[in-house]
């Protein structure tokens, strides 16, 4: 069980370092690869092949701005799924990376969460459907949270 994390570039390890802190909470080993659908399709492709060829429960999550190309190359030909958390600076910026994450051509099911800590939450729940001691650390937590509230 995993969780891969791609990030368009080092500038954007902020969100990665995120995603990776609440992965850390659950115990769920996470990988991070800087690679652009643009500059470095090659790497992307390569990566995708390793990961379809294998059998371990996987989850992906991309990290990148502007026209978040990676995240449809990513949905289009991985066989796992592939949460999109789109980096932007501000209100325009976000306009932006929002709609290049929402608009994904048929065939391509990338979903998109804003926030990097629901977006590792989300994925660590798509694992949990399998794993019974990882579905008991998600319910733990959730407990928690509503805690706070009574």
């Amino acid at each position: 069980m995993r969780i891969v994390i791609f990030l368009a570039s080092e500038s954007d390890k902020e969100y990665g370092d995120k995603i990776e802190e609440v992965l850390k909470e659950f115990g769920v080993p996470s990988e991070t690869i800087i690679a652009s659908a643009h500059k470095v399709p090659e790497k992307v492709y390569a990566k995708i092949e390793e990961l379809n060829a294998s059998k371990e429960p996987t989850v992906i999550i991309t990290c990148v701005g502007m026209s978040n190309g990676i995240g449809g190359v990513l949905a289009g030909s991985a066989v796992h799924p592939v949460i999109v958390c789109p980096i932007f600076k501000d209100q325009s910026d976000y306009l932006v990376n929002i709609h290049s994450s929402l608009q994904m051509p048929s065939d391509v099911p990338a979903m998109t969460v804003l926030n990097p800590k629901n977006a590792a939450l989300a994925a660590v729940r798509i694992l949990a459907e399998t794993d019974e001691e990882l579905r008991k650390k998600m319910v733990e937590r959730i407990e928690r949270v509503k805690a706070k509230y009574k």
